[in-house]
Formats: structure tokens, sequence, C-alpha cells
């Protein structure tokens, strides 16, 4: 008898467990519903961003950096009230202008002093070149073509490289650091030779 409680007690288990358990697989069945609909959705967007893209790069022409740089000048010394406005008024002459940036200083907002011009096309920087030197708001310009940056080790070692550019002490015959002006050395003596 005492067996037979125990297989009845275990078979009533299983049955509610059979219940809890159809509920979870039910719970996690909705769940995975979810994440393939979220899933699908992120792949539309996906999709969207990337004809969005394609369309933008299309409108803008995908120029690169050294196209839009053979088309623009740099210009330094520019006063510091100067508005796009007014440079774009000063190099009018030499024609069409695509876009005027005058860089200002992160931190305070404040303008840099000088300015980069990008023109319609690659031939009018020679006739901007002649405006170097002029009087843009009581202060003489500084027109120059502007340069494309290099990265990398291309453009030389810098300050400090292998050969000179910056104080480098060295050891002398007497066994001094010499390098700096009026180091006392390590054991602090003074070294004047």
């Amino acid at each position: 008898m005492a067996e037979e409680e125990v297989t009845l007690h275990a078979s009533g288990e299983d049955e509610a467990g059979l219940e809890g358990g159809e509920e979870l697989d039910k719970e996690v069945l909705a769940m995975q519903a979810r994440i393939q609909e979220m899933e699908a959705e992120a792949r539309k967007l996906q999709e969207m961003q990337a004809q969005v893209d394609k369309d933008m790069g299309s409108a803008n022409g995908e120029e690169s950096k050294e196209d839009v740089d053979s088309r623009s000048i740099y210009i330094g010394n520019v006063d510091y009230s100067a508005t796009p406005e007014d440079i774009q008024a000063h190099f009018q002459s030499c024609g069409t202008i695509n876009r005027v940036t005058i860089l200002c200083d992160k931190w305070t907002g404040h303008p840099k002093g000088y300015a980069y011009v990008e023109f319609a096309d690659p031939a009018i920087v020679t006739n901007a070149l002649v405006l170097n030197d002029s009087l843009f708001k009581g202060r003489p310009i500084k027109v120059t073509a502007k340069r494309t940056n290099v990265p990398g080790m291309l453009r030389g070692r810098g300050r400090g490289g292998f050969r000179g550019g910056g104080y480098r002490g060295f050891r002398g015959g007497h066994g001094t650091f010499r390098g700096r002006p009026g180091y006392r050395g390590r054991r602090g003596h003074f070294a004047p030779y």
C-alpha cells in the first residue's frame, strides 16, 4: 500500500509539472517569436540605412579628399571678426565658391585666424593665389593652395627623431651628464663643463 501512495503521489507531481512545463513552453515560444520579429525589424533597418547611405553617396558624388583639396585654398592671417560671407565676397571675383570654412577653437569657440575656401573648379585656385598679400579687413592675408595631409611616415620623423631635434643629454668625458643648462647631475654636484 505504501508503494501505491508513493506512485500516486509521484504521478500527481508529474501532472502538475506538465501543466507548469506547458506554460513555460508557451512563454519560451512567445519569446522566440518576439526575437524573430525583432531580428526581422533589425534587418529592415539595416537595409534602409544601406539604401540611405547609397543615395547620399550618389548625391554627393563621393568625392575623394584629394579632389576637394585640389580645388581649395588656405587663407592665413584672417581677421577674427571675419564671417564666411566676408571671405566669400573677397574671393567672389575668382570664380564659383562651393564652401567657406573658418576654423574655430573647440574649447572657446573663437576663430583661430585661418580659413579654407573650396571652389567649383581646380583652375580657379590659380586665380585665387593672385590675392596673396592682399588686404582683407585691414590685414594682409596669406593665400596658398591647400595641401593634402599624408598620414604616416611619409612626412618625416618629426621633432626629436634619430638625428637631433631636442635637448639630449650625454655622458661627457668626465662622467658627467651634459645637456640641459644648469643640470646638476644625479649625485648633487654641479658640473659646469
